[in-house]
């Protein structure tokens, strides 16, 4: 059973994160649909413990830094800025163009690190306000869902929503479930997905999926993407073995894999994993 004052206290949180805002208590009550002397309490709670701050001429609230503090130490924690953002920095310069790396955060993938290899002409930077990764408008979620069985990956188009925000990407978005399925396969065919005009109008990107040697689900993706002037179908082509070399390459290096177990100890030691 979800303990309920921690829900509510991660929400306030997210809440103040969106835009890095500063919202009366009212704002937030009304956006998260809780009672204002609930949410007073919890402001308090928070504002207690670091995590909030209230500006003293206005009474709005706002996260404190450190929320941003965490998650820098977190990020290099990870090892993704020692080991893979110079494995990025590389195919960036040798593509010319934008290099992204996402990996898995449950269902989803996440956007966590780039790098700009396009040094003149049109300099491609996303303009996406999520770091979410839409799974069927993009060359990097298809080469994800490609990984997986059909059924599964239709079932976690579906639970982002489905095509309900189609309108909001390029005009060669897929609309359905069978157009997407037709992307996957012929993804998992070529070993690298595309996306021309979809998630982005002028946009176009490959991607490879981070496929772990030790037989795990893939824990990621590579991809490039650019100006479709620039990243025509035969350039495409071109760039398609980088991104795939750099993907096993990840995979080989990949910081991001399960600590042994607690409990996989021999006499108190832990056991070799």
């Amino acid at each position: 059973m979800p303990h309920v004052p921690a829900e509510r206290c991660l929400s306030i949180i997210e809440c103040l994160a969106d835009g890095a805002s500063s919202l009366s208590l009212g704002e937030i009550a009304d956006r998260l649909e809780l009672p204002k002397s609930a949410t007073h309490r919890l402001l308090t709670t928070l504002v207690d413990i670091g995590w909030v701050e209230q500006d003293v001429d206005t009474s709005f609230y706002r996260l404190t830094m450190r929320l941003a503090t965490l998650g820098q130490q977190f990020y290099a924690a990870t090892g993704i800025p020692d080991i893979c953002q110079p494995l990025l920095d590389r195919l960036a310069h040798e593509c010319g163009d934008f290099a992204r790396l996402s990996v898995l955060d449950g269902d989803s993938l996440v956007w966590v690190a780039h790098a700009q290899g396009a040094t003149r002409g049109l300099l491609y930077q996303p303009s996406l306000a999520s770091n979410t990764v839409p799974l069927y408008a993009t060359a990097t979620g298809k080469a994800w869902l490609a990984t997986m069985d059909w059924d599964e990956a239709l079932r976690r188009v579906r639970k982002h929503g489905a095509f309900r925000d189609a309108d909001t990407y390029g005009p060669n978005v897929v609309r359905s479930e069978n157009a997407l399925l037709r992307e996957i396969k012929a993804t998992a065919r070529r070993g690298y997905g595309t996306a021309v005009n979809e998630a982005e109008p002028g946009v176009s990107a490959v991607a490879a999926a981070i496929r772990l040697t030790n037989g795990d689900r893939a824990a990621g993706t590579i991809s490039i993407a650019g100006p479709t002037v620039r990243m025509t179908e035969k350039r495409v082509r071109e760039i398609a073995p980088f991104v795939v070399a750099c993907a096993a390459e990840m995979a080989t290096l990949w910081p991001l894999r399960p600590r042994a177990r607690k409990n996989a100890t021999l006499g108190g030691i832990p056991r070799a994993a």
